[in-house]
């Protein structure tokens, strides 16, 4: 997809779908415990194949390139006693490791085989009755991870304890997951290292209902886009204390970009407005550990800007959809930016003039799409492989056009 050079328009507003994150976890909870109606669900591709494969009896179940399903859905379907599930994925999903989270369950009495690569998908899983309470976690590992066990944890008859070792990485995810748990009856504790979660009895007669707030990592670019055109947006429906860990780029973006996050909370509307006269910094020396995901719209942002950079906390995005950090450098050059990267850092070391044609790879990886689309407020960019972006937020052209001229 080719985006001409653009002017962003002023004060638009765009309704943003329910955050992927939050839907993905309520899914698995509706499942297992059928007490909540959800509202305002993600329409991304992650989410529908989550809830498709939820509701099929199939033995066989493709998940193609929801990480976020694979991960889940292991632990959900470890404990369906008696039922075999063969999980699989896209030729990519067999790539990303998964044996921390295999030997977790494993150690809890799972009954988990690999079908192809030891510590990779696809897995063949027997359903069995969990009565292990406490389990070893390495903390470093994916979020996602220690979030899988601790949504089946309410279900174990004697609860589960997570002793998290070493160093937590994203840490604000877990803490989404507990919380979303406390308002569900799950109740929880996190003291240092250390998660319990206790059996969850179900005394409910009516359905609760959760509205899902929308989704902070999809409003990332409509960031990135009012800090380049210096121009007002409006977004709907956001919370001003949101759960959500990458809703920390509203002060990242205030205090780096002059980005001011005014909540409406009569209307759950945010307004991105940026401060006049905003004297943008000489770096930004920033450790992304707890917003991983929003690493990619900040490095294309400081790019755009011209402003140098150093990234640290960032070692999750070397297994995500592509590794992240190597994708970024191959593209950043192409804007301009000259990169050195690490297993967990990225940093800018020189601005170079752009390519005269630039066109972005994208690597099967929707927030390599979407993180650099704002750049075309600065030169005429090329998308390639547009549709990469239904995997997490399917109307982002349509919303993008809204508020370019």
């Amino acid at each position: 997809m080719k985006i001409l050079h653009s002017k962003l328009l002023e004060n638009k507003l765009i309704k943003i779908s329910g955050s992927k994150s939050i839907s993905n976890r309520l899914l698995i909870l509706e499942s297992l415990f059928s007490a909540i109606r959800i509202t305002n669900l993600s329409n991304s591709q992650d989410t529908q194949l989550l809830k498709k494969a939820l509701e099929t009896e199939t033995e066989l179940i493709d998940i193609h390139h929801a990480g976020t399903a694979m991960r889940f859905l292991t632990s959900y379907y470890a404990i369906k006693e008696g039922k075999t599930t063969i999980l699989t994925g896209s030729e990519r999903m067999k790539q990303r490791p998964i044996k921390d989270l295999v030997k977790a369950l494993q150690n809890l009495g799972a009954d988990i085989t690999y079908l192809e690569n030891e510590g990779f998908p696809p897995l063949k899983i027997v359903g069995e009755k969990i009565s292990v309470e406490k389990v070893n976690v390495p903390a470093h590992i994916s979020s996602q991870f220690i979030t899988s066990l601790l949504l089946i944890a309410g279900k174990l008859e004697n609860g589960l304890e997570i002793n998290l070792v070493g160093e937590i990485t994203s840490r604000s995810y877990i803490e989404m997951t507990l919380e979303i748990l406390n308002q569900f009856g799950i109740k929880n504790t996190f003291e240092g290292n250390t998660i319990k979660v206790d059996y969850y009895k179900d005394s409910s007669t009516e359905n609760q209902q959760y509205e899902v707030e929308s989704d902070w990592s999809s409003a990332s670019y409509f960031y990135s886009f009012a800090t380049i055109g210096r121009k007002t947006i409006s977004l709907k429906s956001f919370y001003p204390k949101s759960t959500q860990g990458d809703s920390a780029i509203a002060k990242i973006y205030e205090k780096f970009f002059g980005l001011k996050t005014i909540f409406d909370s009569s209307q759950q509307l945010l307004t991105l407005e940026p401060i006049e006269d905003f004297s943008f910094p000489e770096s930004i020396n920033l450790d992304m550990n707890n917003c991983p995901d929003i690493a990619q719209t900040l490095c294309v942002t400081a790019t755009a800007l011209q402003i140098p950079f150093e990234i640290s906390g960032l070692g999750t995005l070397k297994v995500k959809e592509t590794d992240r950090l190597l994708a970024l450098q191959n593209e950043l050059i192409k804007i301009g930016a000259k990169t050195y990267i690490t297993n967990s850092t990225i940093q800018s070391l020189e601005f170079v003039k752009p390519e005269p044609n630039i066109s972005i790879k994208t690597y099967q990886d929707h927030r390599m799409a979407m993180s650099f689309a704002p750049y075309c407020l600065i030169s005429e960019i090329t998308i390639e492989d547009e549709n990469v972006v239904e995997k997490s937020y399917p109307q982002f052209w349509e919303d993008i056009h809204k508020i370019l001229e």
